[in-house]
């Protein structure tokens, strides 16, 4: 889970790397710290700003689906999340019911000046969501995942932060949409047919009682013409009902590396503090140039 940074995370720390680095810019004084300091500042924002672009984007222009008609592919969801299993999901540090939590543990250091991480983690389970047509397993990893809950606390020298998803949350999700067997059954028919052709072949008293019309002890060449119709016939109904079979819906993370996203904040909510991100390292991104072609022209 932990990966790759998340862009929550990703616009703090840009944020403060600003900070840093004028800092840095600061203390130096040259023309030609400011000029590097200012690059920097720059190409983070740029970045910055491409991620979150890219992600208000993607909420904004793709349509809310419903599970039970939802397209094989990079769909948009909603519903009430519920526990996957019989097994209830507990939060790792505040023993809280949930469908998904992260955690960290954090040691003051020696000196008193700020924490450093000795634990953290996160569940792996999968998420069960619920539209009212269908529902469909939602697999956190590698996910994005933004939550309103959120606890802080310290203790004997010890910071713990928890994040949970909680059960009857209405989680928006984003991410590749399947459906495991069902009509889109993999299925090998060759395969299979090969499969069932070696099990008769085993029972041969069963095989000749079926097959062999003339009583003549073996199978000749048109009885077993016979027999590997009735294979096929056999093999395509076991195809039939298999298809017929209502399938099992999974949203996981897309294989071309677009976002898999897991909130319990509404759309709009998540769309503007993207958008709001994005300008601000957009403003961060002109700001840094104006100050670079100021300096190059004095």
């Amino acid at each position: 889970m932990f990966d790759s940074l998340r862009q929550h995370y990703v616009n703090l720390l840009t944020s403060g790397g600003h900070l840093v680095l004028l800092f840095a810019g600061f203390q130096i004084g040259s023309i030609a710290a400011w000029l590097v300091v200012l690059g920097l500042i720059g190409a983070i924002g740029f970045f910055a700003w491409t991620g979150n672009h890219r992600r208000s984007r993607l909420i904004l222009d793709t349509p809310t689906s419903r599970i039970a008609s939802a397209a094989q592919g990079y769909v948009e969801l909603t519903g009430r999340a519920q526990e996957s299993s019989d097994a209830p999901l507990r939060s790792k540090l505040t023993l809280l019911p949930c469908v998904w939590y992260r955690y960290t543990v954090e040691q003051e250091r020696n000196d008193g000046k700020g924490y450093e991480i000795v634990d953290r983690g996160a569940s792996d389970e999968t998420i069960l969501l619920d539209d009212g047509s269908g529902q469909c397993y939602v697999d956190p990893d590698q996910a994005e995942i933004l939550t309103s809950h959120k606890q802080v606390w310290t203790k004997g020298g010890y910071r713990y932060t928890e994040y949970v998803l909680s059960p009857l949350d209405t989680l928006y999700v984003l991410g590749e949409f399947t459906t495991l067997g069902g009509a889109n059954s993999d299925l090998d028919f060759k395969g299979d047919l090969n499969a069932l052709l070696t099990e008769w072949k085993r029972d041969s008293a069963r095989l000749l009682a079926r097959f062999d019309l003339d009583k003549n002890g073996r199978i000749d060449p048109k009885e077993w013409e016979l027999a590997l119709l009735a294979a096929k016939r056999e093999v395509a109904r076991q195809h039939g009902e298999i298809r017929l079979r209502d399938g099992v819906h999974l949203l996981r993370k897309p294989r071309d590396g677009r976002l898999l996203l897991i909130s319990n904040l509404p759309e709009e909510s998540l769309a503007r503090k993207y958008v709001l991100w994005g300008w601000f390292h957009l403003l961060t991104l002109v700001a840094a140039g104006g100050g670079a072609v100021y300096l190059l022209a004095v």
